[in-house]
């Protein structure tokens, strides 16, 4: 092999890679399962970082943590400029949330994944310092037919049209939050269904960009880290997402201009991640739209996966069985 050739390689993302980061969501899941529906999300959250973190420092990788779990000072692991992996192969930019819906997880509700998305170094925007964003976010026939900066309603009969589906067919996720109401009025205005979710808008992000799911459109203000990460998953899926960033006080705002992100611009998909060969892969903690939770029977646990990669266009499922003794010390 020349030197321009292990060159490459070191620079992108290998396919092998995918499984090996499913190794780490599925710890993460596993290990947060016996805090499901037991009130205490900071405790799922350290059981589902510990694994992560154990199981990607054996990764044939050098990942620098664009989007972790906060700046070093309140994150002992998977902060934002942590360095994970063995060193060895590919220089990636990733984002982790070993539990997105940590709130889901400790009420026992649906929809909580464990999640890493990965790209190659330097491709990842890293909005961390500002905290939201605005979103929209569809499947590819919204592609040159949906626009964030038009008005809800317009959007909806645009991405209906071009989907050949009746408005009133149209359903569309939402965060549950206060600052949605007018935002949720809006929609049912125009005739179309809310789906409303109560955490972790990533997997709404997914389910809006696949073809197969009763989700149209996710739209409103969520985490502009999870904005990162679910541009990941769009881009593996063709998809459509756009992004505004939506600073709640004017010394955020400043703290964004300093970094240098823009509050004029529109964040398209190739803004958020410039990478062409991404990953995203999500295992389930509770049972969700986009993938089962975790299940135990008897002396086996069950996990349920999903592997997208942008290069090859590829959605894989990956279904696996645990020895529970192995996990949870039975």
């Amino acid at each position: 092999m020349s030197e321009v050739d292990s060159a490459e390689l070191f620079q992108h993302p290998d396919r092998n890679l995918a499984m090996e980061l499913v190794r780490a969501t599925e710890a993460a899941a596993i290990r947060a399962t016996p805090w499901i529906g037991r009130g205490d999300k900071n405790a799922a959250d350290q059981a589902a970082v510990d694994a992560m973190r154990k199981f990607l420092s054996t990764v044939n990788f050098s990942g620098l943590v664009v989007i972790g779990e906060g700046e070093k000072d309140h994150a002992p692991m998977l902060f934002n400029g942590e360095i994970v992996g063995t060193g060895n192969g590919p220089l990636c930019d990733i984002a982790v949330d070993p539990i997105d819906g940590t709130s889901l997880t400790a009420a026992g509700r649906s929809h909580a994944i464990s999640m890493i998305a990965v790209s190659e170094r330097g491709s990842m925007l890293d909005a961390s310092s500002v905290f939201y964003m605005e979103k929209i976010v569809a499947s590819h026939e919204a592609i040159g037919v949906v626009d964030i900066s038009l008005p809800i309603g317009e959007n909806i009969r645009a991405l209906a049209k071009a989907k050949n589906k009746a408005v009133e067919d149209m359903r569309i996720a939402v965060l549950d939050r206060p600052r949605h109401e007018q935002l949720i009025a809006d929609i049912r205005a125009v005739g179309a269904g809310t789906r409303l979710i109560l955490d972790g808008d990533v997997a709404g992000g997914i389910n809006a960009a696949r073809h197969d799911t009763r989700i149209d459109m996710c739209v409103g203000i969520g985490g502009s880290p999870e904005g990162v990460a679910t541009a990941c998953a769009v881009k593996a899926l063709g998809g459509f997402m756009q992004g505004r960033l939506s600073p709640t006080t004017d010394e955020e705002k400043q703290r964004g201009l300093d970094a240098g992100l823009r509050f004029d611009h529109i964040y398209g998909v190739n803004d958020l991640v410039s990478g062409d060969n991404t990953f995203f892969v999500a295992t389930g903690v509770t049972d969700g739209e986009l993938v089962r939770g975790v299940r135990r029977d008897g002396p086996i646990i069950s996990t349920e996966s999903i592997v997208l990669r942008a290069r090859s266009g590829t959605i894989r499922r990956v279904s696996a069985d645990h020895q529970a003794s192995k996990w949870l010390g039975d």
